[in-house]
């Protein structure tokens, strides 16, 4: 498929458009930038040292004193800059601001008339069978609202969502902001300006030494060529051409990419559509994968080439790079020997991952870098969602690799 149209402020990603940012206060955080920037021939200049926290967490005050300012500056004095990627001991997540006095009012109330309701339920002598049937319709009512309201309340945002913003001044930290590179919104007025996005990425893991290796096998893979074969793990059967949406526009995507990838004979395929999942060791020399969903527990199914690309479509499945003993799939995956993936810090909502067919038939053209492939198949920007790999990899397939 060559590409439809051109893409505007998301082409051709070059090593002087990157920004590096580093935390002083982890130990080996600069040091692993450095390796880095001089192995992508990135310009010594282009590195911020942020003075924060190094656990993986960090409040929204720290984010805005401490991580806003320094980077700000920078790119008010190198406007040339297009994508930035944040180092180890950079912090994951930013936890949201406090309620307000009318929000915490406002749900205090909601939770007040439904206790209320439950109370009178409890004692059937107080409702006829008909004032009971109405007082459950208001209960299920309210229990909604509360759960849309509390939705609406959820702040917390990967750092690095959040830092794709940081040109833009004000907007509303309610849920999700429309990323408008996405191509599902091609057509629609954004809200806010492409000239106010920078792409981000972010070279993390469990450890320094999987983070050089991300890099290391990266500019390999690009070097000699990707091979292996590409796995999608779908749960139903293809349906076509159906207008769908939520798991089941995500399943279709994960067909159509699979289906992509077979008729132009970029990868060898490997399709399952069966509600069982790939299971233990199923899947040597793999190179992509896109499948769900088994929530927060690794599936030790891969052999993982180098140069690797797949991600796994289920909740916080990126809540922690570090912790021990922790199965999200991010983690396990670079751990395994994967060079890049996605996932979210939190519950992101499926329609929040970067659709399938847009991800991985850009990335394996071979005309987009991995975060720009990122970008133009994400929808929401200011939200949960982080890309943990090489700004700057662009794959190139091996090109014996159907032999």
């Amino acid at each position: 498929m060559a590409l439809p149209f051109f893409i505007p402020g998301a082409w051709a990603l070059t090593p002087d458009e990157v920004l590096v940012i580093a935390n002083k206060n982890a130990a080996k955080s600069p040091g692993l930038a450095s390796y880095y920037m001089k192995k992508r021939n990135i310009p010594r200049e282009n590195l911020v040292l942020l003075w924060i926290t190094d656990k993986e967490t960090c409040t929204r005050e720290e984010y805005e004193t401490k991580a806003i300012p320094p980077i700000s500056r920078f790119l008010e004095e190198n406007p040339h800059i297009r994508a930035m990627v944040t180092m180890f001991g950079v912090p994951l997540r930013i936890t949201g601001p406090k309620h307000s006095d009318q929000e915490t009012k406002k749900l205090n109330q909601l939770n007040h008339e439904k206790k209320a309701i439950q109370e009178k339920l409890i004692d059937e002598t107080i409702l006829d069978e008909s004032a009971q049937k109405a007082a459950k319709k208001e209960r299920n009512r309210i229990n909604k609202e509360i759960t849309s309201f509390k939705r609406n309340l959820d702040r917390t945002a990967s750092f690095d969502s959040e830092l794709a913003l940081i040109k833009e001044k004000t907007y509303e930290l309610k849920m999700w902001q429309p990323n408008p590179f996405y191509l599902g919104f091609k057509g629609q007025t954004p809200k806010i300006p492409k000239s106010n996005v920078i792409m981000t990425s972010r070279l993390d893991a469990a450890s320094p030494e999987i983070v050089k290796r991300i890099i290391d096998d990266s500019i390999e893979a690009e070097r000699e060529g990707l091979e292996g074969i590409a796995y999608f793990d779908a749960r139903w059967k293809d349906p076509g051409d159906k207008k769908l949406a939520g798991y089941g526009f995500y399943d279709q995507s994960i067909h159509k990419t699979a289906r992509f990838h077979k008729k132009n004979k970029i990868l060898p395929v490997i399709l399952n559509e069966t509600s069982d999942l790939f299971g233990t060791g199923d899947c040597p020399n793999a190179a992509l994968y896109c499948g769900w969903y088994s929530l927060a527990r690794y599936i030790d199914s891969f052999q993982w080439t180098k140069g690797s690309v797949g991600f796994h479509i289920a909740s916080s499945e990126c809540a922690t790079l570090k912790g021990e003993t922790s199965q999200v799939w991010c983690k396990k995956m670079l751990d395994n020997g994967i060079a890049a993936t996605i996932g979210p810090v939190g519950e992101p909502y499926v329609q929040a991952f970067p659709v399938p067919e847009i991800f991985f038939n850009f990335l394996t053209e071979g005309y987009l870098t991995l975060a720009e492939s990122y970008l133009v198949s994400l929808p929401f920007l200011s939200w949960k969602m982080v890309l943990v790999g090489d700004p700057l990899y662009r794959l190139n397939i091996k090109k014996n690799n159907l032999d």
